[in-house]
């Protein structure tokens, strides 16, 4: 009778281990990864479950005026380019007739490019010296206002280093250790 119930107790101990492993090892976690190209050590992950949108918000090097470029999660998989916004025209800044289907618009003293429409599996930039670059995230909160976090790229970031930022699953392991927040 004893050896029984130790088949049994190895048996259930066995599938706990195996759960947990699955919980905690299988890239289930669906991330915005942003990671240094060149030293994947420097990885940080936002939970993209709840988010809806993000910022990259820059200071032009011709004009040196603020840019705001504005992405959403398209298909729970790719980043989409929607809209840039500036408020100081001229060399270096997106032009109508580049992007079809796109609008141009003047809000006080904002111009808006909209619809660019532009699918991105991944983005790569560059951080950079005198551009200021910041990422604001936005998270859809059903039944209260979305919440914006706002983040310096120098801040996790050397000057000058090259980063992609892209959709992906990690494991939940992975995912408290590099967790952005």
């Amino acid at each position: 009778m004893k050896l029984g119930k130790n088949r049994v107790f190895i048996a259930i101990s066995i599938i706990i281990i195996f759960l947990a492993g699955a919980i905690f090892f299988v890239p289930a976690k669906r991330v915005l990864q942003i990671q240094n190209r060149k030293n994947i050590k420097e990885t940080y992950y936002v939970n993209a479950k709840n988010l809806e949108a993000f910022d990259i918000s820059y200071t032009h090097s011709v004009n040196k005026g603020r840019v705001h470029d504005h992405y959403s999660i398209m298909n729970k998989k790719d980043l989409f380019l929607t809209s840039s916004s500036f408020v100081s025209y001229g060399a270096g800044m997106p032009e109508l007739e580049e992007t079809p289907g796109a609008s141009f618009e003047i809000q006080g003293d904002t111009y808006i490019l909209k619809n660019i429409n532009r699918l991105l599996p991944k983005l790569t930039m560059a951080v950079g010296l005198i551009a200021n670059h910041t990422i604001s995230f936005y998270f859809y909160q059903k039944d209260k206002e979305s919440q914006v976090l706002e983040y310096s790229l120098k801040d996790l970031f050397a000057p000058q280093t090259s980063i992609t930022l892209e959709i992906k699953r990690v494991s939940l392991i992975s995912y408290i250790k590099r967790n952005l927040k």
